[in-house]
């Protein structure tokens, strides 16, 4: 078994897009509209889905806002050099919710940025 994607719902398929792609480089892997269900699906990866885990992002007609709740956490991700990852974001347009620093029980360097719809991704860098 392995993780095959996490589901995200999105108010705005394409801006959710732009962000993913645009401003964290992911591809856009594929994209379906399911008009008789009313909602589509578009998932965004770093590489082909059957080599790793990527992002489920659905937007369902009509719905352009939802609360995130408290269960889910974040999403997360492995970076180079977390400091220059946040400049990166920041220069594309993204919004950087935490700089780059050791987390605050441990050395590990992290930082969080926000995606359109307010879900967290955390940039983890990776040690060496």
């Amino acid at each position: 078994m392995r993780v095959l994607h996490t589901m995200l719902r999105v108010g705005d398929l394409d801006r959710s897009i732009r962000f993913y792609t645009e401003v964290l480089g992911m591809k856009l892997l594929r994209r379906h509209d399911y008009p008789d269900g009313r909602f589509t699906l578009a998932f965004v990866g770093y590489g082909p889905e059957s080599e790793g885990a990527v992002i489920e992002l659905t937007y369902n007609y009509g719905v352009d806002h939802y609360e995130l709740g408290t269960g889910f956490g974040h999403v997360a991700l492995a970076v180079e050099d977390a400091a220059r990852a946040c400049e990166e974001i920041r220069k594309r347009g993204g919004k950087v919710v935490r700089e780059a620093g050791p987390m605050k029980h441990g050395s590990t360097i992290i930082a969080f940025v926000e995606d359109p719809d307010g879900y967290r991704i955390e940039l983890i860098q990776k040690k060496g």
